[in-house]
């Protein structure tokens, strides 16, 4: 499990396909405190750690996760945003975010609002019916609250600070963003299904 609170941005060395797609990931974590098997959200998708040095760590990406996530869009040099799993005793800064990215939304409009930015992002039709107005979903990794909701159109609000430390101030129009929704939207929704 994890919050969504982005706590280091790694660069991607390099992306190895042999069977599974291999990438190496540099990044700014003590690599003695992080255990092979240890899983790290990378753009908010969870990858399990199969190589360690002293500054990077390796992953295994399976064909699925490729195709559920902007993951096929990575390239070496890219930076991605990078959290540590949840430890138990840690602050629940943002909100429980599984790891487990539901969809692709689209970047479709960036504007500045006073010192912060508002994104508006299409999410895809069959995850739209999930997101609301003032709840949480967690984009690239990132958790932020929903300002607005438009058919499958949505809108956020970016802080200078998030900008500065994740990837979000790199930000483009068109860009692929990968989506988790709220566990518990998704729960409600499933038991609106079966009436209650």
């Amino acid at each position: 499990m994890f919050t969504g609170i982005i706590t280091d941005q790694g660069e991607i060395r390099s992306l190895v396909q042999s069977g599974d797609l291999r990438a190496r990931i540099g990044c700014h974590y003590a690599m003695d405190t992080v255990d092979i098997g240890a899983s790290i959200a990378c753009n908010g998708c969870c990858l399990t750690v199969i190589a360690k040095g002293a500054d990077w760590f390796d992953v295994q990406i399976s064909a699925e996760s490729v195709s559920k996530t902007n993951i096929a869009d990575w390239s070496e040099g890219a930076i991605l945003n990078l959290e540590r799993a949840l430890k138990l005793g840690d602050e629940l800064g943002g909100h429980i975010v599984s790891g487990h990215v539901d969809g692709v939304a689209e970047i479709i409009a960036i504007v500045d609002e006073g010192e912060s930015t508002r994104f508006t992002f299409r999410a895809p039709k069959t995850l739209a019916k999930y997101i609301a107005q003032k709840g949480s979903v967690a984009l690239d990794g990132t958790s932020l609250t929903v300002n607005e909701v438009d058919g499958c159109d949505f809108g956020v609000n970016i802080i200078p600070h998030t900008k500065t430390v994740t990837t979000w101030g790199a930000a483009k129009v068109g860009q692929k963003i990968n989506l988790e929704i709220d566990t518990l939207a998704r729960y409600v929704a499933r038991l609106q299904e079966f009436g209650e």
